[in-house]
């Protein structure tokens, strides 16, 4: 049984991992124009892009906003400088240069994905920006290329849904964070259950539908992960529904280990 549950979480990263790495080379329609995806409300590609402060979208170069994300993590996470902060699933790294304006010359950002080709356009991205204090690593969220206790704020966005095992993922972020320090994540989470026919649905998954838990289940794990001051900063409701008749919703969600 054990190695069926395995088998299957591999399948689903390598399912994700192959849309995303079309994404990265250019075909973003992959996601915005499929049906099955969290990333559209009624008939419009949410561009979560607008939601950021003009002095923060002025940190982004060309080509890091892919429009994947569900919130704003920087907004919420209290980015100061000197700090050290690790995105988790970076992307071509919209979170991560809006982070290294706040940290400064004098902190640090390290960005985590395990798309190669991401990585490639994160780092050519990089370049554009000159981004000294920006560094990019290749890795899965449950198992982290980062030391234990030595991160300041950890952020996400619209990644940790991805993650087939969440509680393997939030337990890696308590053990990167130093004591005290914070973790700011948007996600997407359900008011009700997935069904399993949606749960093996491989675009469902790419599209941020199917690895979607109900909030309070969602919340739990991160509460057994062992974070204390856990509070939902933001929560905007999705216009997908699913089959149960439940809905998505995008919530920024914060804890202190």
């Amino acid at each position: 049984m054990k190695g069926t549950t395995m088998k299957t979480h591999f399948q689903i990263k390598e399912e994700v991992k192959e849309k995303y790495t079309e994404i990265a080379r250019g075909n973003i329609e992959v996601i915005k124009k499929t049906s099955k995806s969290c990333c559209r409300r009624k008939n419009d590609v949410v561009d979560i892009s607008l939601s950021y402060s003009s002095a923060d979208k002025a940190s982004i170069p060309d080509g890091a906003d892919l429009g994947l994300g569900c919130g704003t993590p920087t907004s919420f996470a209290n980015i100061k400088e000197g700090m050290t902060v690790l995105d988790l699933g970076s992307g071509a790294g919209i979170d991560c240069f809006i982070a290294a304006k706040h940290v400064g010359a004098r902190g640090k950002v390290i960005g985590v994905d395990m798309t190669e080709e991401m990585i490639r356009k994160a780092n050519a991205n990089k370049a554009k920006a000159n981004a000294a204090n920006v560094e990019f690593r290749f890795g899965e969220i449950e198992s982290l290329p980062v030391d234990s206790d030595t991160v300041d704020r950890v952020i996400s966005n619209c990644v940790i849904n991805l993650v087939p095992d969440k509680n393997k993922a939030y337990s890696e972020i308590h053990r990167v964070l130093k004591t005290g320090g914070m973790f700011t994540v948007s996600d997407i989470v359900t008011d009700g259950k997935i069904s399993e026919e949606e749960r093996r649905d491989a675009s469902l998954w790419a599209g941020c539908v199917s690895g979607a838990l109900d909030k309070k289940d969602y919340l739990g794990i991160i509460e057994n992960a062992g974070f204390k001051e856990i509070i939902v900063t933001s929560e905007t409701k999705n216009d997908y529904q699913l089959s149960s008749g439940g809905g998505l919703y995008s919530i920024t969600v914060t804890g202190t280990r």
